[in-house]
């Protein structure tokens, strides 16, 4: 028998870890180059532009968009199944699947303003490129700088957490050990993403 909710389930999360990770540490790296100044990131903002726009515009669509898509709105599905109820269960992981909601929700508005906006009007409709001097005066409302932090923590943690319920999704950590060992390294890794995120929006203040 073919049990589609099983294999859904599992196409979401591999969607979720890979692609959702792939276009994380892509931001993350990218814009990290900030710290080391304007030309620094302008230099990896342009090595981005060498690749053809018409191969650019096919990974865009179909090896972002497409499975973000899927994703997000499969996840929005989840959600609206789920019982959250962190004040009844005190645990960590309770806590944790509750957050995981919460920024799954968080992040479609995000996401929505973030790409709408730098990809779709900037780069898109006013073919303004991306560039240190644009970011730079993005940031310069206080409300901007807080929004964008926060859905990159949240995209982070999103992530990071998500590393945890696919590998007991697929099996891959099946005792109480090893899926806490996985969670403290997942954690680990949230927090020093989180760290680089704040040293990197810090630098567009500094030059």
């Amino acid at each position: 028998m073919f049990h589609t909710t099983f294999y859904l389930r599992r196409l979401h999360s591999l969607c979720g870890l890979l692609v959702l990770g792939i276009v994380l540490f892509e931001h993350i790296f990218t814009n990290s180059m900030a710290i080391f100044g304007p030309a620094a990131l302008n230099g990896a903002l342009e090595m981005m532009e060498l690749i053809p726009k018409p191969i650019f515009l096919g990974l865009e669509v179909c090896g972002i968009a497409i499975p973000l898509l899927f994703h997000g709105i499969y996840g929005i599905y989840i959600a609206l199944q789920a019982n959250n109820n962190p004040q009844r269960f005190k645990y960590i992981r309770n806590w944790n699947f509750t957050l995981q909601r919460w920024t799954a929700w968080f992040l479609v508005v995000f996401l929505v303003w973030h790409v709408g906006y730098l990809r779709l009007y900037v780069k898109g409709v006013t073919g303004t490129p991306i560039s240190f001097e644009l970011l730079q005066n993005f940031f310069q409302n206080p409300v901007v700088v807080f929004l964008y932090v926060i859905g990159m923590w949240a995209a982070i943690f999103h992530f990071c957490n998500g590393i945890t319920t696919f590998c007991m999704t697929w099996g891959i950590t099946k005792g109480p050990r090893s899926q806490n060992v996985i969670g403290i390294i997942s954690m680990g890794l949230c927090a020093a993403l989180c760290l680089v995120t704040l040293v990197f929006m810090a630098s567009y203040f500094m030059y």
